[in-house]
Formats: C-alpha cells, structure tokens, sequence
C-alpha cells in the first residue's frame, strides 16, 4: 500500500470509527446527583455538540449538507451531520498511520458519508456514581480514515475511559480488476494518537488483521480525587470516607473498561 493506488472508478472501501468516552463522577447526595446531570446535560447539549461536530467535519475537511440535532426529555442529545466529498484530493502525509491534528489545525480532508453523536447521562441508583457516556461515529467512503479526528475527539471531552473501534470494509478495484480491502497502513489506532495521550492513558488493543478490524481501550493512569468530586471537595470527606469512595470510582472504571462486572472486595 506504500505506491498510489490507480483506481478503476470510486473507491468503494468505507471506513468506520466508533468512538465511546466516559466520565465518571461521584455525588454525595440526590440533589447533587441531579445537578450533575443537568450540568452534563447543559455542557453537551445538542448545540454544543454540533459545533464538536462541525469542527471535525471542518478539521477533515468535509462539506456539511445536512444537519439533524435533538435534546431529550429528561436529558441526553443527538447530532447527525450528512457531509459530502472535499473537491482536494489528500496529501500523502495525510493518510498515513500517525497523529491526525489537534483543534487548531485543519489539515485533512474527507470524501463522503456522516458523522453522529449520542450522549447518554446514567447514575447508580445507590452508591453515588454517575457516568457520562459518549458515543461518536464517523463513516468515511473513499481515500481517507476516520482516524484523523481521533486526537480533536480526545481533547474535547474529560475523558476517563475511551474505547474505540475501526473497521474497513467492502473492496474497491484497480484497472487490472484487483480486489483491495484496505487501501492504507495500519499496525494499530494507537499510532493515529499524540504522544501526550500515549502517555497519559493504559491501552489494550485486539486487532484482526485479516478483518481489517482494530479495538483500542484506554484507562486514564492518573487519579486525583478532586477531578471525580462534583460539589464537594475532598475537606467534604474523612480519609476512611475518600477510601471508599476511591474504590467505589476505581471499581466503576475497571468494570467498563474490562467490559464485565466485578464483586466488592
């Protein structure tokens, strides 16, 4: 896949990312519990999402055509964006298995298909943990990966656990009639994220190569108590209560992140 491939037609190969976050957060009473999601609610709804949205269209380099936006009762939103295919074919150093930019950078471009946001706010009905879900999806036909947008995704949202999956499917040809299932390197999605997320996050990969199907999961490595307190502060707690309630965020975490419930220790 190192040479420029010379297409009989389209490309027909779509590249799908999905692309899930989550923030954990305790609260120490029902009406904070309620305050946080309704403070979540606000801080991600629909309009603040489409704009999320409209800046990876514009860091790929997309045109928008359509936008369909929904905030829900008692909460939660939708957005979908239709975009269509840039008329500037990509550079080389676009589409190869690396760091895609970061918000202030518009370097990409995209050929066409859509880009939706889901949030879904959720609590525990009795431990005081809340966990804010967010699912992206952006579906690519022709030149260009997804992956791209991945390090703009990261950095626009409080991030804690983020998995994210990336299939290629379906084949396009070349002007012998050659079938290609995947027209770019990859190794893994790991490659395609900056260095300071690298850094900051645990990762798991499960690749199936010959799918041209890539996971990666990842843990945020540093755990300050403050950053998981909504109203309160640690001062608020004994240092047996911090305990707990340290282990009572951790356990939340790793149950996510390892897909599968676990018993109290």
């Amino acid at each position: 896949m190192d040479k420029k491939l010379k297409l009989h037609g389209f490309n027909n190969l779509t590249k799908s990312l999905s692309f899930n976050i989550y923030d954990i957060c305790y609260t120490n009473s029902e009406k904070q519990r309620r305050a946080y999601i309704e403070y979540i609610d606000e801080m991600y709804n629909a309009e603040r999402l489409t704009q999320i949205l409209t800046d990876v269209v514009k860091i790929i380099g997309a045109n928008i055509l359509n936008i369909a936006r929904q905030d829900y009762d008692p909460h939660g939103a939708s957005v979908t964006l239709l975009i269509a295919e840039h008329e500037v074919p990509p550079e080389p150093s676009e589409i190869t298995e690396a760091p895609g930019p970061l918000p202030e950078t518009v370097v990409a471009h995209l050929d066409k298909s859509h880009v939706t946001v889901h949030t879904y706010p959720e609590s525990h009905p009795d431990n005081g943990i809340s966990t804010f879900r967010v699912d992206i999806d952006v579906s690519t036909c022709g030149l260009i990966s997804p992956l791209k947008a991945l390090n703009y995704l990261i950095h626009s949202f409080d991030s804690d656990i983020v998995t994210v999956d990336y299939r290629v499917r379906g084949f396009t040809r070349d002007v012998d009639g050659t079938k290609h299932y995947i027209d770019h390197n990859i190794s893994s999605i790991q490659s395609y994220l900056s260095e300071d997320t690298q850094n900051s996050y645990d990762m798991i990969d499960v690749n199936v190569y010959q799918e041209s199907t890539f996971h990666t999961k990842m843990l945020l490595k540093q755990f300050d108590m403050d950053n998981y307190l909504f109203g309160d502060g640690t001062e608020a707690f004994t240092e047996e209560e911090q305990k707990d309630i340290a282990k009572r965020l951790k356990k939340e975490m790793q149950e996510i992140f390892y897909s599968r419930n676990m018993p109290d220790l």
